[in-house]
């Protein structure tokens, strides 16, 4: 069976959609894309069963039977959307009660991380000075001292 092709477009836009709305830093908007990805994924399974009689065995003749095993997949594809929908509405719900909005905000240590690599990119960094030197760059790993030393192992 050949995919329709008004599916097929469906599909690619609610797929298009849902990713664009999942980058972006509202929680609206990333549950508004969840809902799209699985409504998309739930028809992709769709398309990809074989149309035909009910799947009992006396009923029709075997070579006219529909797959069943797409419409098992999409009901538990309902399921998990269904379950991830409640969990970031609960969560947007929370973010909303405590903040006043519900954007995600930058998270202190991947902002530090970032500031460090940035760092450590651009012309003339250290290991293209010293190509295979060992030298007082080399920055050995310092030991753990203190409370550090009895959480180490």
């Amino acid at each position: 069976m050949t995919p329709n092709l008004t599916y097929v477009l469906v599909v690619g836009v609610l797929f298009a959609a849902g990713v664009t709305l999942l980058l972006e830093r509202s929680l609206t908007r990333v549950l508004m894309g969840v809902i799209l990805l699985g409504n998309g994924a739930n028809l992709l399974l769709l398309t990809g069963g074989r149309a035909g009689g009910p799947p009992i065995v006396g009923t029709t003749p075997e070579e006219e039977m529909s797959d069943p095993l797409p419409q098992a997949m999409v009901l538990t594809a309902i399921v998990i959307t269904l379950g991830m929908t409640a969990f970031l509405l609960a969560l947007s719900y929370r973010s909303w009660h405590l903040n006043g909005h519900d954007e995600v905000q930058d998270d202190v240590e991947d902002r530090r991380i970032m500031d460090l690599a940035d760092r450590d990119e651009g012309p003339g960094t250290a290991d293209e000075q010293t190509a295979g030197e060992p030298g007082e760059d080399d920055d050995p790993v310092p030991a753990p001292s203190g409370a550090d030393a009895g959480r180490a192992g």
